[in-house]
């Protein structure tokens, strides 16, 4: 079994999140390319002590890059690709809240 904190691997924090944390009770995170909305659901459920209505993903495939190297006088091609990832917008219950701030410094 995956550990809550294997499938949770940071909150995205964006303005147009923090607007939806406010008006709708919306939070995202940043999840494990390999879970399923119930793992999700259960790692939030579990970590912050709220009860979630609703999970919704998205994945995200990583781009290619290119990047000329300069090494003693010769220009070096090298091409890389970032990694592929997956975004979690979560919906809590009616009354339920997550502090990210205080979330993110009880941790350190």
């Amino acid at each position: 079994m995956v550990k809550n904190r294997q499938i949770l691997h940071r909150p995205i924090v964006t303005e147009k999140m923090n607007q939806f944390e406010d008006s709708q009770n919306m939070y995202a995170f940043q999840v494990d390319t390999s879970a399923n909305k119930i793992q999700i659901k259960d790692a939030v459920e579990n970590k912050f002590d709220v009860k979630v209505s609703k999970v919704r993903t998205m994945n995200f495939f990583g781009k290619s890059k290119q990047m000329t190297v300069r090494s003693g006088g010769r220009a070096i091609r090298t091409s890389g690709r970032q990694s592929n990832w997956k975004k979690a917008v979560v919906t809590l219950a009616e009354g339920f809240s997550i502090d990210l701030y205080a979330a993110a410094e009880s941790e350190n």
